[in-house]
């Protein structure tokens, strides 16, 4: 019987950078193929991603490593933090969660979750705030298995994407 190679989560560093950024662009290039064949995801959409280190000069980067190597990240912003984009008061804003695809369905993304789920609480944070781009059912599903809920008044439209916004309540 083999068991689940352990799952170690740690903040992002500086000698992460490049690998994150790459691992963001390969993952939402390649879910989007497979899923959302009409997105396409620009150079610029691409430059943002790369920008990890502009990311973790505003927010929390988490990496997620599988035996050593890089399975996944995901980002918070802390609730009033620059470059939130939380609706909510007191709200930290989840963004990027990204997961190889050679490490999917193996509590990779859980993992990563819960490692940013417990710094918005720590942090004090009423809720966590984040968005879904309409029409990417499976990454919403697994948001509003862990609880998230839809939100309109925190929906984005923007003229390249429409935006769907999730919330998750601290727990009481």
């Amino acid at each position: 019987m083999s068991t689940a190679p352990a799952i170690r989560v740690r903040l992002a560093l500086a000698g992460d950078d490049a690998e994150v950024g790459e691992l963001l662009v390969e993952a939402f290039v390649h879910a989007y193929a497979r899923k959302m064949p009409d997105v396409v995801v620009t150079d610029g959409r691409k430059a943002q991603l790369r920008a990890v280190a502009a990311k973790r000069a505003e927010a929390h980067v988490w990496v997620a490593e599988v035996d050593g190597l890089l399975a996944g990240t995901v980002a918070l912003w802390a609730p009033g933090a620059p470059g939130s984009e939380a609706w909510r008061t007191n709200a930290a804003d989840l963004r990027h969660l990204a997961v190889s695809p050679q490490h999917r369905q193996r509590g990779v993304s859980g993992a990563l979750l819960d490692a940013a789920e417990a710094q918005a609480w720590t942090l004090g944070a009423d809720a966590v705030c984040l968005h879904v781009r309409r029409g990417a059912h499976g990454v919403r599903r697994l948001y509003v298995a862990r609880g998230y809920l839809p939100e309109p008044a925190g929906d984005l439209e923007q003229p390249e994407v429409s935006l769907e916004a999730l919330v998750k309540d601290r727990p009481r």
